[in-house]
């Protein structure tokens, strides 16, 4: 997906829309967010785990997680860098 269309998808669905980089190696242990996540990966890798199971996601390739999901985070050795929204969930009652 072209990074234009993902922001404005982002905005149209009541998501604030912004460039996040984050250095190579970097690992989150498990937390959550009490907001909603999209992004699209615009360079370089990042696997999330989620209740045991984790999924590395690549340019051009978009995850999903909502407010208070559990996950950890690993950043692969070239960093990442993703066009990501957030949005909380009243934000989210609100655009639907």
């Amino acid at each position: 997906m072209d990074a234009k269309e993902f922001e404005d998808a982002l905005v149209r669905d009541g998501f604030s829309a912004e460039v996040r980089v984050t250095e190579a190696g970097k690992v989150t242990p498990e937390h959550s967010h009490p907001f909603d996540v999209r992004a699209l990966v615009l360079d370089g890798e990042i696997t999330l785990t989620t209740t045991g199971s984790s999924r590395t996601y690549r340019q051009g390739e978009v995850f999903t997680m909502a407010a208070g999901c559990a996950h950890a985070e690993a950043i692969g050795p070239e960093g990442v860098r993703n066009l990501v929204g957030r949005r909380l969930p009243t934000q989210a009652a609100e655009a639907g």
